[in-house]
């Protein structure tokens, strides 16, 4: 297949970017693929809102900018910053002209949450399934551009590059080129090329290479895993949010979100002891930036022997509560937790990367004709760790830079000049197919257990050593079973997330000082050298 756009994933990133060139360029064709379902995606399961200078008279720009940076603890892009801070609330009202149905006051105004590390109110929300109803909006425009193809259950397998025309290519390589994707086919399990002027990958974050998370079944870390392969720049993966969170449900994966927002509307944390500790860490007690709340959450858990803290919502409005959380609310009636009787068991699960595939401010990677948004790109505006409810708004700021971006390269005559016969077809030669699928579902159980007990919340290098001693086994194994067995889905996304693994403790064993979202107890103390880590 060829195609004149050809994006990758079909959440807010990458549906924005699609909408927009599809309304731009209406006699060209837009490609979208994704492994499950359309609306399957981190998307959906945000549930906060998004953060954008809103009531003027109260906030400002100037006040966003200074809470992300102080959020992101020095490593920040302030470029990066000011372009989302400033572009965001027109991005935001794009997506209300499309449908978005933000939460109003009785008085007609939108309802304003706030957020840990934020200093006023400024973040719309839709109850407590933002990102789902951000979703069904762009779904229901893009349905509306017929030059916009969606390739359901198809699971892009690597970028193709000069590399696969025979050619060397490494690391240093200055004109890496992307021509598209092979992709394997779920319905006919065949595995086709798919070529392209235009390649964006919006794949989406990477929490499912640890035990507990947040993050949807999807997210396998796809997209920095092939770039990766591909040669080309990754940027800070030590930097793993854990959301301080999430319900606690032993054996349950993804685990059930408790929004930050509840916490912003008055819900308490306390140990086991019924204390209120939060004071102790910071004195912006519960709306501590996440790294803070989720450290000292750890760090009481450690100390009581305890699998969780609670979170005590009692003196909280009823009626406010259950019309802005209802999703919450239910789900914790559902298991026998009535929020204004019973305080919520929570534990914080790994959330949101901050790191991902480096681009520029345009949304550009270091492989030509190849961009990257959303969770699976480091644009410079999370540093050392996300500010709540900024990253959908990232998501729409970059989708629409890369968007003109790409106008740029039209205007200036871009094309791709191979044909698919000069791309070489999948090499199958010598593969059979999958004797013992049990030999790929241990080895996901290895790593997530490798990554949480070494590589989670606190860290140190003996950890990290062990880390990556076992890391180097499981990539051996599964590169032996890769070369000699027919792909599949959980084969491949057993070998990105193992790629993802390494990248993040080869990182956090770069990064000699404790910084945001990366505590190193060899490392406790900050370093003056401000630097980014490019694997």
């Amino acid at each position: 297949m060829q195609t004149d756009f050809l994006i990758i994933g079909s959440g807010i990133a990458g549906l924005t970017y699609a909408i927009k060139v599809a309304q731009k360029y209406p006699d060209k064709k837009i490609t979208i693929i994704t492994k499950t379902q359309t609306e399957e995606t981190n998307t959906k399961y945000a549930q906060g809102g998004v953060a954008g200078v809103w009531d003027k008279e109260h906030d400002s720009y100037e006040k966003h900018i200074e809470d992300t940076l102080i959020a992101g603890d020095g490593l920040c892009n302030k470029e990066s910053v000011e372009i989302v801070v400033k572009e965001g609330p027109t991005r935001i009202k794009e997506i209300i002209q499309y449908g978005a149905d933000f939460d109003k006051t009785e008085a007609g105004e939108y309802a304003l949450g706030r957020e840990g590390g934020h200093s006023e109110f400024r973040i719309l929300h839709y109850k407590d399934i933002t990102g789902w109803e951000m979703e069904r909006t762009l779904i229901q425009k893009m349905k509306t551009l017929p030059n916009i193809e969606l390739l359901k259950n198809c699971y892009v397998l690597d970028l193709i590059t000069q590399h696969h025309l025979g050619f060397l290519v490494t690391k240093s390589t200055h004109d890496i080129r992307c021509f598209g994707v092979y992709v394997l086919n779920l319905k006919t399990n065949k595995i086709e090329k798919i070529l392209s002027n235009i390649t964006l990958l919006a794949s989406g974050g990477c929490g499912q290479v640890y035990k507990t998370t947040t993050n949807p079944t999807i997210a396998t870390g796809d997209g920095v895993a092939m770039v990766y392969r591909a040669k080309g720049r990754i940027e800070n993966m030590e930097f793993i949010q854990f959301h301080p969170t999430a319900l606690f449900e032993p054996g349950l994966s993804p685990s059930f979100l408790i929004s930050e927002a509840v916490r912003g509307d008055g819900a308490i944390l306390r140990n086991n002891k019924n204390e209120a500790f939060m004071e102790k860490y910071d004195p912006r007690k519960d709306l501590a930036p996440r790294d803070i709340v989720a450290r000292a959450i750890d760090n009481e858990m450690k100390k009581d022997g305890a699998e969780h803290v609670w979170l005590d919502c009692r003196a909280m409005d009823e009626e406010k509560f259950k019309h802005h959380f209802p999703n919450i609310y239910e789900h914790c009636l559902n298991i026998g937790i009535d929020v204004f009787q019973n305080m919520i068991p929570v534990a914080p699960a790994a959330h949101y990367s901050c790191g991902g595939i480096k681009t520029d401010e345009w949304a550009r990677t270091s492989i030509l004709n190849l961009y990257a948004c959303g969770e699976c790109s480091s644009t410079g505006l999370h540093g050392a760790n996300r500010l709540a409810s900024n990253s959908l708004l990232e998501a729409m700021v970059f989708g629409h830079r890369a968007y003109v971006d790409t106008e740029r390269k039209i205007r200036a005559g871009i094309a791709n000049d191979l044909k698919e016969t000069d791309i070489p077809d999948w090499n199958t030669k010598g593969t059979s197919d999958p004797k013992e699928m049990i030999l790929i579902t241990q080895s996901r159980k290895e790593l997530e257990q490798i990554m949480s007990n070494y590589v989670g919340i606190v860290r140190n290098n003996i950890r990290l050593d062990r880390a990556l001693t076992r890391l180097d086994l499981l990539f051996e194994e599964t590169e032996k079973m890769y070369k000699s067995t027919k792909v599949s889905p959980q084969l491949c996304q057993l070998r990105n997330l193992i790629t993802v693994g390494y990248l993040i403790v080869k990182s956090a064993q770069f990064r000699k000082e404790s910084r945001g979202l990366h505590y190193n107890t060899d490392y406790p103390e900050k370093s003056p050298l401000l630097q980014n880590i490019i694997l």
